[in-house]
């Protein structure tokens, strides 16, 4: 067996069933699960038309690279989205099965896995993704601690010259899961002069991208920051992203990864005997999607309006802010004299409300597990349902400050 299986940590979602065991919650509260960003907003119809209408395609194999109208698709959705030049489809764009599954397969393609200290660089809370890829590609994680007296930033200059030249791979989340944190582009710069200088590639989880509150200022992605410090070879800088969020299709399982292209040719030699080549039919529905923005513009309101009403209601008593982008509430709830286990335990017990504690979701590093203290709460729910949800935790949150 793979020896580096012993070092992978229980997902999340295992740990907070064990929390669990035992709890009844109280049969007067149905449930409501705040706990898992799996988006609950309904497929768009055409997306689910399309799928159906391309089902002669099942007949057919796929190749790796996926179809020439997809990647053009893609290509011209980034060139729109990011204002870049040209992006060439058949070079810089490469269909995935979802961003978690090319998140993790990219590390078993860039990783030199023969040198024993190779390090990946990961955010700290972080998707646990990362660490798994990591190991398994015969790698250690580096954590880099992304705390709040600093707005959930990544302090790069803080890691060690010696580090740095282990340095292999470095994974950024922007907008940040959980925190929801977009990088600026003067932290892009620090990144891109880091990896000229050590050499390391960078993978740019972006699949949070389309759920932003401010039209004026749009998450900046990898690329456009790479187009705008004139960097637009994407040299050493691949991005995913994902229509499971943007367009509430998790289950359809349809990403890409796109960036540098002599980095993209190696990658997609490792799929082609990965075995990961995308469904035609799911090619065409995601070819449909990437060409349609409405339903993004739609799915962004309900959003919108959830975290209009739900963060002040949070925030009244429990210390949290609205985030750059994306669908989380990162919560510190250290002022209750709860730990986040505790106070997550305690909630579903008494009020049938699931969220993630959020030391769940980081590692102790440097000294500080920096999600200690901390729950994620996913608005993925529909209004009406994160409402109640949110009532619950202002009621036990007010009972808690009543009997320290």
């Amino acid at each position: 067996m793979n020896p580096h299986l012993q070092d992978l940590h229980p997902y999340p979602f295992e740990k907070l069933r064990a929390l669990f065991e035992g709890i009844t919650p109280p049969a007067g509260y149905s449930p409501i699960r705040l706990s898992i960003g799996e988006p609950q907003h309904a497929t768009p119809a055409f997306i689910r038309e399309s799928l159906v209408d391309n089902l002669g395609g099942l007949a057919n194999y796929p190749t790796t690279q996926g179809s020439d109208a997809l990647r053009k698709s893609i290509a011209s959705w980034l060139e729109r989205r990011y204002s870049l030049p040209a992006v060439d489809p058949a070079t810089q764009v490469l269909p995935v099965n979802g961003s978690r599954e090319a998140l993790f397969a990219f590390a078993q393609c860039v990783v030199d896995g023969a040198k024993p200290d190779a390090l990946v660089i990961c955010p700290n809370p972080f998707y646990q993704i990362y660490e798994g890829a990591a190991y398994l590609a015969g790698a250690k994680p580096y954590f880099v601690n992304n705390l709040p007296d600093d707005r959930f930033a990544s302090d790069f200059a803080a890691v060690p010259e010696a580090d740095w030249q282990r340095v292999q791979l470095v994974y950024v989340c922007s907008p940040g899961n959980p925190t929801g944190r977009v990088l600026s582009l003067d932290e892009w710069k620090q990144l891109f002069e880091l990896s000229d200088r050590y050499g390391f590639v960078i993978a740019a989880d972006e699949c949070y991208s389309e759920i932003y509150f401010d039209d004026a200022n749009l998450p900046i992605g990898g690329l456009e920051a790479a187009h705008r410090l004139g960097r637009s070879d994407f040299r050493n800088l691949v991005m995913f992203s994902s229509l499971s969020k943007r367009s509430n299709v998790p289950g359809m399982r349809s990403g890409f990864v796109a960036g540098d292209a002599a980095i993209l040719k190696r990658f997609l030699l490792y799929r082609t005997y990965h075995g990961c080549a995308m469904s035609p039919s799911v090619q065409a529905a995601s070819a449909a999607a990437w060409d349609d923005e409405a339903h993004v513009a739609e799915n962004r309101r309900l959003y919108r309006e959830k975290f209009d009403v739900i963060t002040p209601l949070i925030a009244a008593h429990l210390d949290v802010e609205l985030p750059d982008a994306g669908f989380y509430l990162w919560a510190n709830v250290s002022r209750l004299g709860l730990s986040d286990t505790e106070f997550a335990r305690r909630l579903q017990a008494e009020y049938n409300v699931t969220v993630l504690p959020g030391s769940y979701l980081a590692r102790e590093a440097h000294g500080v597990n920096p999600g200690a203290g901390f729950v994620r709460i996913a608005l993925v729910a529909d209004l009406a349902e994160c409402i109640e949800a949110a009532t619950r935790v202002a009621t036990f949150a007010q009972q808690l400050s009543n009997n320290p």
